[in-house]
């Protein structure tokens, strides 16, 4: 059965890590499109700054919450979607987080938190959404990455946390899909760097503060995609010329690639000492920022 996708302004849109960057961004033009919308993170502040700001300016929303690798955190998320709204038309896996450092640095349990928010949390909300997808058909949508497929050097466990989701969602689309026949989009979504807090919020080991390497996208390039897929069904989308050219280059010249993310190395790092080193690796931040503080600060807290 080829899923119906509703047009957004009927849809009911839940969206993990919604409190900043990517996230953030698909919130805010979701809302504005019409879509009611369920806001899910850690942050449980910023995130009513932000549902009291959708909500007055007409749209409606919902702020939960919710810890993604905390199985028990993210059903919460569905009932109070179902609660609220009477059901879940598209879910959407965004919450994220990395580690700046080389590999054999990084702390054991560092590096399992990783796995634990960027694959178990995609588990979880998966899980947690397709029962309320099968049932009136939608759409699952789970933000990879372009180290989905390629790699970035001092961001080994992000990367591979990223093949991790690539994996689960392809074998997931093919038993619901395929096998199944049910009546839901399952959509891998592989954004290029992104404008976002993303390097304040991460654990860093390096002495200097960290950065996303250049050429980067601005985040409402990532929710534009992301809201497309809500509406049409859709396998993958890459999002940003370099996840394009990354991608390809692994599987068709993966030398080369080596060789090409080996360049990457001294590009995450700006002249400057590191700030924070903790990150929001273990907690909350409250800022709600939809680009990185770097970048000029937007719906900060």
């Amino acid at each position: 059965m080829k899923p119906t996708l509703k047009p957004l302004d009927e849809q009911v849109v839940v969206i993990t890590g919604a409190s900043s960057g990517i996230g953030l961004a698909t919130a805010e033009a979701a809302a504005a499109k019409g879509a009611r919308v369920v806001l899910a993170a850690r942050s449980v502040h910023a995130l009513r700054e932000i549902a009291e700001r959708i909500n007055a300016s007409g749209g409606e929303a919902v702020a939960v919450e919710c810890d993604v690798a905390d199985r028990a955190d993210v059903e919460r998320v569905a009932q109070a979607a179902i609660e609220r709204f009477g059901r879940i038309d598209t879910w959407v896996n965004n919450a994220g987080v990395s580690i700046y450092g080389r590999l054999e640095e990084a702390g054991e349990a560092d590096s399992r938190r990783v796995f634990d928010t960027n694959f178990w949390g995609v588990y979880n909300g998966s899980l947690a959404a397709l029962p309320h997808l099968r049932a009136s058909g939608g759409a699952l949508i789970n933000v990879g990455s372009e180290v989905s497929e390629a790699i970035v050097p001092l961001q080994g466990i992000y990367s591979a946390s990223k093949h991790a989701v690539k994996g689960f969602t392809d074998a997931l689309r093919v038993e619901v899909e395929e096998i199944d026949g049910a009546p839901v989009a399952i959509t891998l979504i592989q954004p290029t760097a992104t404008d976002t807090p993303f390097p304040q919020h991460a654990r860093n080991y390096m002495d200097r503060e960290p950065k996303l390497p250049d050429p980067m996208i601005e985040p409402e390039r990532v929710a534009e995609a992301i809201l497309h897929a809500a509406t049409h069904h859709t396998r993958d989308k890459r999002v940003g010329a370099m996840s394009k050219i990354n991608t390809a280059t692994a599987k068709i010249a993966p030398g080369l690639g080596d060789k090409m993310a080996a360049k990457q190395a001294d590009r995450q790092q700006l002249d400057e000492p590191a700030h924070d080193r903790e990150g929001a690796l273990y907690r909350p931040s409250e800022a709600t920022r939809v680009v990185a503080q770097t970048h000029g600060a937007r719906w900060r807290s």
